[in-house]
């Protein structure tokens, strides 16, 4: 089940076209989602991906798919520590960045604003986000636009397009690994 929904959800992750992406499933108390993560995590490493579980509350976990070599460079954006700094982050710690970004989410209860950055989406989405209280958008996929409308849907339709062929390939009997692309060096 746990690698439906890295295919499902991460697909643009793994094929390397995307920083990061974040899932949500439900659990019971007694249910060890952890154990889940770890083994993905461990089989994931080989190709330059992590998984973690970034949050968790008695009804649900949050999972963080991600390339950390590209988040630690998303990270040092022109700007973005700017942005981060005052939140508490430190952008050039990157595991202590996602243990405060988990903590954000169990304080506010909800998704932070800042969530997008670790997602890969661009500043000045994630500010006129904020700035517009989520109105005014130029357009909306998998965030809302601000800036670059056109870059944005052309992004847009490559994730679909690699989730359609990542589900299509998964369900033919390709395993979450072999639709993993290794990192580059």
């Amino acid at each position: 089940m746990f690698d439906s929904l890295l295919i499902e959800h991460c697909s643009p992750t793994l094929a390397g076209l995307k920083t990061a992406n974040l899932f949500g499933l439900a659990c019971s108390n007694g249910q060890d989602i952890s154990k889940h993560v770890r083994q993905w995590d461990t089989r994931l490493n080989a190709r330059g991906v992590q998984c973690r579980q970034l949050y968790r509350n008695k009804n649900r976990a949050l999972v963080l798919v991600y390339r950390p070599n590209r988040l630690a460079n998303d990270l040092q954006r022109p700007g973005v520590a700017a942005f981060l700094s005052p939140l508490g982050y430190d952008c050039n710690d990157l595991n202590g960045a996602l243990r405060h970004l988990g903590g954000r989410i169990a304080q506010v209860g909800d998704f932070p604003h800042e969530i997008g950055l670790f997602l890969g989406y661009p500043l000045h989405d994630v500010t006129g986000f904020i700035e517009n209280e989520g109105r005014n958008c130029r357009c909306c996929g998998c965030w809302k636009v601000y800036g670059d409308e056109q870059e944005a849907k052309r992004m847009f339709c490559k994730f679909q397009k690699c989730r359609q062929v990542y589900k299509k390939l998964f369900r033919a009997g390709r395993s979450v690994l072999q639709l993993t692309t290794a990192v580059k060096i």
